[in-house]
């Protein structure tokens, strides 16, 4: 259950045009003092993001008040997001057609509204009717809370990427299948690979990440 009061919206590239100054604003306040691109970048980067077929955005709102966001796009045959891994995965992991894998590229909470359970409800929504076989996203290994909510939601992780170029975070890339209460979507000869790999828990909506997937290695990239 979300916080009373809290209301939720589903939207496309078009009309995530008109939240796009409320977004940056609470990026920048979610993510202070961070290596997250602020100002032009992050607008350039929205501005991306909202171009891709299949964008879609999730909004979390209290009286017309941002509180939260949460976006992402399909992954195209050419995608980069398997480029740089730190050790390889089968072709059958990493391949991408039309339909396979959608990327959720940030889940956003302003820390006021936190632990309510809005992160959670906000990555249901933007997954719940996507049509894709599985879902993906990167988060920091040191992100405790964010971590822990993304095991205990279904999300498991199958690797590790690092960004193109000097000094871009490590970061873990987890999957998960859809429709969202699915079993995670992992080949059998993945599963428990990586070291650390995390298991399937009862959700725990208290558990909430305050600044969702969001690597650095993609802040530049035309298309997913």
């Amino acid at each position: 259950m979300s916080a009373p009061g809290v209301t939720f919206q589903l939207l496309d590239g078009r009309q995530a045009a008109a939240c796009a100054d409320e977004m940056l604003a609470l990026r920048a306040e979610a993510c202070p003092g961070t290596q997250a691109d602020p100002g032009e970048d992050a607008a350039r980067r929205l501005r991306v993001w909202r171009r891709q077929p299949g964008f879609a955005l999730a909004v979390a709102s209290h009286g017309g008040y941002l509180v939260g966001y949460a976006c992402g796009a399909p992954l195209r045959p050419s995608t980069a997001w398997w480029r740089e891994l730190t050790t390889s995965l089968p072709d059958d992991v990493t391949t991408e057609h039309p339909g396979r894998t959608f990327a959720v590229t940030e889940i956003l909470v302003r820390a006021s509204w936190r632990r309510q359970g809005i992160a959670r409800s906000l990555q249901d929504l933007l997954l719940r009717h996507r049509t894709e076989e599985r879902a993906t996203l990167t988060v920091a290994p040191r992100a405790a809370a964010a971590q822990h909510a993304f095991r205990n939601w279904g999300w498991q992780k199958i690797a590790r990427t690092r960004g193109p170029d000097p000094g871009t975070p490590v970061l873990d890339v987890l999957l998960i299948g859809l429709p969202v209460n699915a079993r995670t979507w992992l080949p059998e000869r993945t599963r428990g690979s990586s070291p650390g790999s995390p298991g399937r828990h009862a959700s725990h909506e208290g558990q909430t990440p305050h600044a969702g997937p969001v690597s650095s290695k993609f802040m530049t990239k035309s298309s997913l």
